[in-house]
């Protein structure tokens, strides 16, 4: 476990397991990175290197009072600190990011970013932003929605909302989705509202950098997350070196709901990637 300091002294959580190709999970908005606890010791055992890490305004990360220090700009600039704490030896070395939702998205701004520091992506349940107005307008409508919820009625009343099936996934028995539904009642509303406001509900599309992301990519949506299906398949269209696999019986939340094939899945991928066959 770690605490980094951001280029604006925003204090970030962070951890890191196993030794060998590091792979970084990104988290989906409103949750923490207890939501990929369920791919650590899998990945581990393979000899990969697993570094989960929360954003800022998220899960033990400090979360500032001020709405301007939430950007996508500065969010992508927190995530290569992490990966500069994760390979210490060597801080440019490539790394794979995965990212579900939210975290799918910050993924390919970084990897627009720095390319050279992305060995694969993994996206999951995702998708490249809003080209169309109307679209993005009612993104940030619902973004705006989920803040005023929060800010008004806390953590408890969220997890205890539609909200569930988004956060920690649709299979509420599983031990899984009952510790990140505790790591994310205890967050601060009003971080994630700031979070929300200014980072996810503002982020720039990607949609039309997407041909020029020349880097192995694995694209992941559960078979019942009808609101990223076509998403899925506009990343895999055009990303140039992207493949795609549909997870059945899963729904947004799939690394929980369906850990074991989720699993097999990104073990798949990765030891493709590791043998330089990807």
């Amino acid at each position: 476990m770690a605490r980094i300091e951001a280029s604006d002294g925003v204090v970030l959580y962070a951890e890191a397991h196993g030794t060998g190709l590091p792979v970084l999970f990104s988290c989906p908005l409103n949750t923490t990175c207890e939501n990929w606890r369920p791919q650590v010791d899998p990945l581990v055992a393979q000899g990969f290197q697993v570094v989960l890490w929360d954003f800022r305004g998220h899960g033990r990360s400090d979360a500032p009072d001020d709405p301007a220090a939430y950007s996508m700009e500065q969010v992508v600039d927190d995530l290569g600190r992490v990966l500069d704490w994760a390979a210490p030896a060597a801080p440019a070395a490539p790394a794979v990011l995965g990212g579900l939702s939210f975290g799918g998205l910050a993924s390919l701004h970084f990897a627009l970013r720095a390319p050279a520091r992305v060995r694969g992506l993994l996206l999951i349940d995702s998708g490249p932003g809003f080209k169309n107005p109307e679209a993005q307008k009612s993104w940030e409508a619902g973004v705006e929605k989920t803040a005023s919820f929060l800010e008004r009625k806390g953590m408890q009343a969220f997890v205890e909302s539609r909200a569930a099936a988004t956060t920690s996934g649709g299979r509420p028995e599983l031990p899984a989705a009952q510790a990140a539904r505790r790591a994310i009642e205890a967050q601060q509303p009003q971080g994630l509202a700031h979070f929300g406001r200014r980072v996810a509900a503002l982020a720039p599309p990607v949609i039309d950098e997407l041909a020029s992301i020349r880097i192995p990519a694995l694209v992941i949506v559960g078979e019942h997350d009808a609101a990223y299906q076509r998403a899925a398949q506009v990343m895999q269209a055009r990303l140039p070196l992207a493949e795609s696999v549909t997870i059945p019986g899963a729904g947004h939340i799939v690394n929980i709901e369906a850990a074991e094939a989720f699993n097999a899945a990104v073990l798949r991928f990765l030891e493709r990637l590791r043998a330089g066959e990807a």
